[in-house]
């Protein structure tokens, strides 16, 4: 693996997030709080790694090798998806932590009412990942990273 197959991994990472994210709730929402506390330090995990990815490869390339060529309706759509996804990754890693913090003091109740937040943002950036590195590499990639006919 090297530093231009980052995005593709950072993909993987992201959906890995969302699958946990999303098995996560679906066992607190049934009790299984064991369960629930496996897969969210696994989505911990894969979204800390996925940061990790994200800022080595931006860190090696910087922006060059993100724009978004595509024209007609898609653009706007790309542009809204990507915008609100940025805010919201921003949102995100402040909210995970302040989220955790509770679990650590065993205020349960906090940790709750705060984990209600922060699961579907998480989740929305989770996904918004992984469709933005889909539109941008693999729909519509730009002319140098296109497959030959």
């Amino acid at each position: 693996m090297s530093i231009p197959d980052l995005p593709a991994v950072n993909a993987s990472l992201n959906f890995l997030s969302t699958i946990f994210i999303s098995a996560g709730w679906y066992f607190i929402r049934r009790g299984f709080w064991r369960q629930h506390i496996a897969c969210m330090i696994a989505a911990t995990v894969s979204s800390t790694l996925f940061l990790t990815g994200y800022l080595v490869y931006h860190a090696h390339f910087g922006e060059r090798s993100t724009h978004f060529t595509a024209g007609g309706i898609v653009r706007p759509l790309y542009f809204a998806m990507l915008i609100s996804h940025i805010v919201l990754a921003f949102v995100t890693l402040p909210l995970v932590v302040v989220t955790l913090i509770p679990v650590f003091r065993r205020t349960w109740d906090r940790h709750r009412r705060i984990g209600r937040w922060t699961m579907p943002i998480w989740l929305y950036v989770s996904v918004t990942g992984v469709l933005v590195y889909l539109m941008l590499y693999k729909w519509f990639p730009p002319p140098n990273l296109a497959p030959a006919p």
